[in-house]
């Protein structure tokens, strides 16, 4: 069993609170999202059960968020940490709400995050919800971290990717695709594009392959 097999459930439970939520963003498993100016941001942590590292995970992010959850399965005979008051204590003291995930997908409201002084780091919130709304739709389950992140650079990245499988392109060509697709074409991060002449750029051999790897729509 997986952290990410916790994903869809926590991801339902979340969405019926009215957040829009997306696995892995800037390193957090679940960040959720709700309508406002500035929009409210909620982070989950998940784990196979609660425990410190789960803890210091939440506090981690509580400078980037304006609500922390913890996520974990609900322990099979009802001795695990969510039955016992101390955990919930410290979780209370610290502002985090706790959700227990059970064998079936269920999802139970052990605790809910209380509303504390405000500790928040802008410049984090701000990457956060920057990668949040960038990214397209939501590609990365949360909990996993074996595989490459789906980032919204990323998908960018493809799209430019995508439009000059026909042929070398200039950036101006693709900014109705990206507005930022001079500057991946330039830093060319992943070595997917190759430059065929002054302000003209070609797709690699690697840049196939990616395409092959994450298949795009047509342009």
């Amino acid at each position: 069993m997986q952290e990410t097999s916790l994903y869809m459930p926590v991801k339902r439970f979340l969405e019926s609170l009215e957040f829009t939520v997306k696995g892995e963003v800037g390193g957090c498993d679940v960040v959720g999202l709700r309508d406002g100016e500035p929009p409210v941001v909620v982070i989950c942590e998940l784990k196979l059960q609660f425990n410190l590292e789960l803890v210091l995970q939440g506090v981690d992010r509580a400078a980037s968020c304006d609500e922390v959850w913890l996520a974990a399965r609900m322990s099979a005979r009802g001795k695990g940490r969510e039955h016992d008051r101390r955990f919930r204590a410290l979780c209370r003291r610290l502002g985090f709400g706790l959700l227990g995930v059970g064998s079936a997908g269920n999802v139970e409201l052990l605790l809910s995050p209380a509303a504390l002084p405000p500790r928040r780091d802008p410049r984090r919130r701000s990457r956060l919800v920057d990668e949040h709304q960038r990214r397209r739709g939501d590609p990365v389950v949360g909990g996993g971290s074996r595989t490459p992140i789906m980032t919204a650079y990323r998908q960018d990245a493809l799209a430019c990717a995508a439009a000059m499988v026909d042929g070398p392109k200039r950036p101006r060509d693709l900014k109705t695709i990206s507005p930022r697709a001079a500057n991946i074409l330039l830093h060319n991060v992943y070595g997917w594009f190759a430059r065929a002449e002054r302000g003209v750029y070609a797709l690699t051999d690697v840049g196939r392959a990616a395409l092959q790897r994450w298949p795009q729509p047509a342009p």
